[in-house]
């Protein structure tokens, strides 16, 4: 009884993290990265924690009203607002958060330019992929991997020994 039951969940499980790899890892394949929405300055488009989608795209295909990712300064802090005006001479854009009154303060070198953000995000599943790449997740990650190994393990022994 104690190892259908544990079937069941070990099912459950490998199924839940088939379907986060596919989520997380799967769009890498097609030029497409997901990243977690940190702030609610493009809301009600992009919500706080969830999960946007962004495309590899040329700078020169964006055009305004596309939202787009794009680095600031040093390149650490990565940001999605919407275009507001391209000046083409220049190479840049300028951007505004929809939820802002104000547009962004300097303008962004299509250099700067990750990507375009698709129209759609997954809630909630930032603050997953957050929390995943923190230490902290990384370490609750490999104790319930292990732990679930352990059991694996001890139900295994046990369901054989009461075949004997």
């Amino acid at each position: 009884m104690i190892k259908k039951v544990w079937d069941i969940i070990t099912t459950i499980v490998v199924i839940i993290v088939v379907i986060l790899a596919g989520i997380f890892f799967v769009p890498k394949l097609f030029g497409i990265t997901p990243m977690a929405v940190l702030s609610g300055s493009m809301e009600p488009t992009y919500h706080v924690g969830g999960l946007v989608f962004i495309k590899d795209t040329n700078p020169e295909d964006i055009k305004v009203g596309d939202s787009i990712t794009f680095t600031m300064g040093s390149g650490d802090t990565v940001v999605t607002h919407r275009v507001i005006k391209i000046n083409e001479n220049e190479k840049t854009f300028e951007t505004k958060g929809d939820a802002n009154d104000n547009a962004d303060g300097g303008a962004v070198a299509f250099g700067n330019v990750k990507g375009k953000a698709m129209d759609f995000t997954i809630p909630y599943l930032g603050f997953l992929a957050v929390y995943l790449n923190s230490t902290t997740g990384i370490i609750i990650m490999v104790a319930f991997i292990l732990i679930m190994f352990l059991i694996s393990f001890i139900i295994d022994t046990l369901s054989k020994k009461d075949d004997k």
